[in-house]
């Protein structure tokens, strides 16, 4: 990533208060901006809403009538440039059209990785296709073409979803640790490729949860060049009661149907799940299983004790 590169998307996450995402999208480098900028604003929401960082690591900005927490390089805070650098990576995997699917995992012991307390994943595809958004409800869904306030409305609606999703969560272990794992589109993406910040990683086939998982669709958002959608996994007994919530995916034991490894199309690829005290998840197709995976250098401790 050049230096032009770097300030480009430090920009990005710099947002300014009326501009968080673009006033219209008419060709794939908008399009693209817009989605860099829903990633950004998606991280921040969901490292701010779970205590994550301290508040001096944000500066404010409104969405409408939403006041969002967005992520700041915060020298006195180095877990904020932390999690920077893997946004950062991520718009590099981004930009060269390879990234699959970003996975932000929460878990506390450092010798169990795979045995996850939360987990959230940000699908990406490159498309031709007009704007599509999509909650599994039939009041809360809607297609139209690359019309930019559409397209702004259903960024906005993903964020509000997030919120009232982080609103509604009990608290996390004082003990968590952060990762991000990135999967790649293999047809395209080069053997050797790791975008900035991040190496090799092991592409594990299972994830186990202490309690009863549930798996919830925020909705996903396209602007005609690229498609974004958002899932978030915790455990059931981390819901609080809420109205008006995301949509759960097919009972509270249940994590995202696809597994993490294979695509919306790949459906069919059997992921089994197990109705009891954790989820094992297994591709039976080889094209599933060995999609080049990459993880940060380094894992992140916040210090919330």
């Amino acid at each position: 990533m050049t230096t032009a590169q770097l300030s480009h998307d430090t920009r990005i996450l710099k947002a300014s208060k009326n501009t968080i995402f673009p006033t219209q999208i008419t060709n794939e480098h908008e399009s693209l901006v817009m989605v860099k900028k829903l990633f950004a604003t998606s991280i921040s929401c969901i490292t701010y809403l779970r205590g994550l960082f301290p508040e001096s690591s944000y500066r404010d900005r409104h969405l409408d009538d939403l006041s969002l927490k967005i992520l700041r390089e915060d020298k006195k805070c180095p877990g904020s440039l932390h999690i920077i650098k893997w946004i950062q990576g991520c718009f590099d995997a981004l930009e060269k059209r390879y990234l699959h699917m970003a996975v932000l995992t929460l878990y506390t012991n450092p010798k169990e990785p795979e045995k996850v307390t939360e987990l959230y994943q940000f699908k990406f595809k490159y498309t031709k296709k007009g704007t599509t958004m999509d909650f599994d409800s039939s009041s809360t869904s809607f297609e139209s073409g690359t019309n930019s306030e559409d397209i702004k409305k259903a960024c906005s609606l993903l964020i509000r979803q997030l919120y009232i999703l982080m609103q509604n969560l009990g608290p996390l272990p004082n003990d968590v640790i952060l990762t991000m794992k990135l999967h790649y589109y293999n047809s395209v993406t080069p053997y050797d490729y790791q975008p900035p910040g991040f190496k090799e990683g092991v592409n594990s086939h299972f994830l186990l949860f202490d309690g009863e998982p549930v798996s919830l669709r925020m909705g996903s958002v396209s602007s005609g060049f690229h498609i974004m959608k958002v899932k978030v996994t915790t455990e059931a007994t981390r819901m609080l009661d809420g109205e008006n919530g995301p949509v759960q995916e097919n009972g509270t034991t249940e994590i995202a149907h696809q597994g993490l490894d294979c695509d919306e199309e790949e459906e069919d690829c059997s992921n089994h799940i197990q109705r009891m005290n954790f989820v094992h998840i297994e591709p039976s197709f080889e094209s599933c299983r060995k999609k080049k995976v990459s993880e940060p250098l380094k894992v992140f401790i916040p210090n919330r004790k």
